[in-house]
């Protein structure tokens, strides 16, 4: 089995030989800025994990590993945008929209967001092109009850804005191994779950969205909770899980790290 930094590296090189449509033109500058904006790729190293834990080649999952990073970058750099976030800097460099101008930003992001589908597209029958296309739904969604205010539910926020697409890198590395529906539930639970715990980590390293409305011991509960119901997951598969359960546990070291 490759550790997390294998699929990461491999993730990487993978990016960094990507061909985009030659189409997009000088675009092409603008999108692999926003693409190569740093982050642990976290999501892609999700989807080759769970290709090889479930049997399958994790190199097949490449491209679909690809596409769910690309739809990601898509999602900062609208998100950043001053209609929305209004975001300056993100991880350390000028945000697209700022380096390019915010009309570059949108084109970057719709390309990012298409230039996705092709590559989920390139897999026999419609599974991954339609598991992304439901995820990226949902963080749409998400996005909405964000910006109207409409956060009552934070929870309910995250499953859509944060937690979907990490469904959906787990969900796509079943459909590429030919996972049955049937047996698929543990495991899509378990991404339900892992993302879930992702973003209650970003909330208590940046003081911010669940410790605001809940208060740091309730959103350190909080992280536990999730973190045991992830891992409850994975116990129930028949399979080694133990590079996603190392995942799990880096997100657990951070949690810690936020009580330093």
């Amino acid at each position: 089995m490759r550790s997390p930094d294998q699929h990461r590296e491999r993730i990487e090189r993978f990016l960094a030989g990507l061909e985009l449509s030659d189409e997009l033109g000088r675009l092409d500058e603008v999108v692999r800025y926003a693409l190569a904006g740093g982050g642990k790729r976290i999501r892609p190293v999700l989807c080759l994990a769970t290709t090889e834990a479930a049997g399958g080649d994790p190199d097949q999952a490449l491209g679909a590993a690809a596409a769910i990073e690309l739809v990601h970058s898509f999602s900062l750099v609208h998100d950043d945008l001053p209609a929305l976030d209004d975001d300056e800097q993100r991880r350390g460099r000028p945000t697209v929209h700022v380096r390019y101008g915010e009309a570059q930003a949108i084109l970057a992001g719709d390309a990012l967001l298409n230039e996705a589908f092709a590559l989920a597209l390139g897999y026999d029958g419609p599974h991954v092109g339609r598991e992304l296309a439901l995820a990226t739904s949902g963080m749409i969604g998400g996005q909405y009850l964000d910006i109207n205010g409409s956060r009552q539910d934070r929870m309910e926020l995250n499953r859509l804005k944060t937690a979907r697409l990490f469904e959906a890198s787990v969900g796509c590395g079943l459909w590429i191994v030919g996972i049955p529906v049937a047996e698929q539930e543990d495991w899509r639970e378990f991404g339900a779950e892992f993302g879930v715990l992702y973003q209650v980590v970003d909330d208590l390293l940046d003081d911010d969205g669940l410790v605001k409305e809940r208060g740091r011991p309730a959103t350190l509960e909080l992280a536990a909770s999730t973190e045991a119901r992830a891992r409850e997951k994975l116990d129930a598969i028949d399979a080694d899980t133990s590079v996603l359960a190392g995942l799990i546990g880096e997100l657990a070291a951070r949690v810690q790290q936020s009580s330093v």
